[in-house]
């Protein structure tokens, strides 16, 4: 090794292991401060690329949980609605029943007026929670689609409730009782056998609903399970190790200190080749 008053080697050395250690010491607070253990795409390229793909799959399972609950919170409703109207319909099974029996003494038209104004009454429920005949009224007639996500195509990711065509139709109409009547002791029996579709229709209707429910609700549940493996999994690639980064940051003030007690012992040195002059 020579020695020169030109080049002091042994310095430039020390300032390259100072500048590592200043830069590991940057990176460690960083880390404590942030709570990441990548903080920038150098950090770790293909790290930050994963844990982004998580975080937004995380992200669209949490809409999507919300999505299955606001669809049954509206199933729910439509269900409450579809138990009133069973219960019409029993009440109207009731009227029919005394009508058509020959030992009915009293007037046959008060019954018929009361049939009739459940029959209504059916109709404006029926509208209500959107299973009508009508356009407006049958917001509810249809395939509905309830995007959860988390499934690896879109047809995957949503949970579908068919509660389309005619047989899901439980106004008076759609469950074949318009225009009966319990007037006569006639129209009373045939108001009877079509009472008796209209329920078993009803519960057909009913069961896709409670279907459509128990659906939403697994779907809930397996959303919230993939929520907390995808965070686990993300936190895993992006999240600083606390305890190590504790560690790091005493080993980088140890050698950040010796590194500048060194750089100043390094800068001295030429001082003492004077000493060859004298």
């Amino acid at each position: 090794m020579s020695y020169s008053f030109q080049t002091n080697v042994t310095s430039l050395v020390a300032q390259q292991n100072l500048r590592v250690n200043s830069d590991f010491q940057s990176r460690t607070i960083t880390r404590l401060t942030s709570g990441y253990r990548i903080n920038s795409s150098g950090d770790d390229a293909a790290g930050l690329a994963v844990a982004n793909k998580l975080r937004s799959d995380t992200t669209e399972l949490q809409q999507g949980v919300r999505n299955a609950n606001d669809g049954v919170s509206i199933l729910q409703i439509v269900d409450g609605g579809l138990n009133n109207i069973s219960n019409i319909l029993d009440r109207l099974k009731t009227l029919a029943t005394e009508s058509a029996s020959d030992t009915f003494s009293g007037n046959r038209a008060t019954l018929n007026t009361e049939f009739g104004g459940l029959l209504a009454e059916i109709d404006r429920q029926a509208a209500n929670i959107g299973l009508s005949t009508g356009a407006t009224g049958g917001r509810f007639n249809l395939s509905l689609d309830v995007y959860i996500g988390g499934g690896d195509t879109q047809a995957h990711a949503k949970v579908t409730i068919n509660l389309s065509g005619a047989g899901n139709q439980v106004d008076s109409a759609g469950l074949g009782i318009s225009g009966n009547g319990v007037g006569s002791k006639a129209n009373a029996l045939t108001a009877l056998t079509n009472l008796t579709t209209a329920i078993s229709n009803l519960g057909l209707v009913q069961g896709a609903v409670g279907t459509g429910e128990n659906e939403l609700s697994y779907a809930v549940q397996l959303a919230q399970s993939q929520i907390s493996s995808f965070s686990a999994a993300q936190s895993a690639i992006r999240d600083a190790d606390v305890a190590t980064e504790a560690a790091n940051l005493t080993k980088a003030q140890i050698l950040e200190q010796s590194s500048v007690a060194a750089l100043a012992q390094a800068n001295a040195a030429p001082q003492a080749l004077l000493k060859l002059l004298q």
